[in-house]
């Protein structure tokens, strides 16, 4: 299903593909916790140990946005998903886990310089974020694919941007937190920021903060600031967290990488202070307390 020009175009950028439609990619965390040169955020908010977790999607091209400050190759981002070609849930999850031990390999070769005991145990992850490029729930199996690796003692972070509200009300088998990426306060911000594909696209998201509302998981709403494209209208997001009542709200900075540096500017990039400000202010609209942040992320944490 990945034409093989951008199968080429992928595994320049050590995307591992797996099967017909899924890929996998080491997080910049990973690697920066076997060298013990830091951790991801969400080892410090959430616990979860960054040298062990699985980077991966089971939708890696196709997307239903194409979000201006995505960092992922979207040149081909308006292909179909075909839901008659899929890979099984199982196949997925094992050569997921496969894929990542090759790329974990080189790691080896340079004991001296990274921390044995991690990198030993990076090779039996035991977190997945499905999230790493493209619409995770355009998967039409994504319950599954959750399930098979939480046979395998995972835990499971969904990433979606909340345009197939149905994949989600419709989750026998629910992640251990679901994230739900809202970058505009109203429909003219989203169409500027999110260049949806489809028609309905806030409508959709609407109807999935209904759901969030009433799913029996733990639950985030992700904001990533854009400066002076999306990072006004407290009022206008905080409506919109209060229809989800999520357990967590992430403030985050753009950041000026990959692909996004086609379309935005650096000046685009929150400093950690416009991040703060801006939490400090959702802060009081929404009642949420300001609970973490990591200032090398730009990330602020509300609860």
């Amino acid at each position: 299903m990945i034409p093989y020009k951008i199968q080429e175009i992928l595994k320049n950028r050590h995307y591992h593909i797996v099967g017909k439609h899924s890929a996998v990619k080491l997080c910049l965390w990973t690697k920066k916790s076997i060298l013990d040169e830091g951790f991801c955020y969400k080892e410090k908010f959430y616990g979860i140990r960054s040298h062990r977790c699985l980077q991966m999607s089971p939708a890696v091209i196709w997307c239903t946005h194409r979000c201006i400050h995505c960092w992922r190759y979207m040149h081909n981002i308006d292909l179909k998903f075909d839901n008659t070609k899929i890979d099984e849930p199982e196949f997925i999850v094992e050569n997921s886990i496969n894929a990542q031990r090759i790329l974990l390999s080189g790691y080896g070769g340079i004991p001296d310089r990274i921390n044995l005991k991690k990198y030993e145990e990076s090779k039996i992850p035991n977190q997945a974020a499905i999230s790493l490029s493209g619409e995770p729930t355009l998967y039409p199996r994504i319950s599954e694919l959750i399930e098979e690796f939480h046979k395998r003692g995972f835990t499971t972070f969904l990433v979606t941007n909340g345009t197939l509200p149905e994949r989600i009300r419709n989750l026998d088998e629910l992640p251990t937190q679901l994230y739900l990426s809202l970058n505009a306060p109203d429909e003219e911000t989203y169409k500027i920021v999110c260049r949806p594909l489809i028609r309905d696209g806030w409508s959709r998201i609407t109807e999935t903060l209904e759901v969030l509302k009433s799913i029996e998981t733990r639950s985030v709403i992700r904001i990533t600031l854009i400066k002076d494209v999306n990072d006004r209208d407290i009022d206008g997001y905080g409506r919109l967290i209060e229809r989800a009542e999520p357990d967590f709200v992430e403030v985050k900075a753009y950041m000026f990488v990959g692909e996004s540096r086609r379309r935005l500017s650096l000046e685009n990039m929150p400093s950690f202070q416009d991040v703060r400000k801006f939490s400090e202010e959702l802060s009081v609209e929404i009642g949420y307390d300001i609970r973490d942040y990591k200032e090398d992320s730009r990330v602020v944490l509300l609860a």
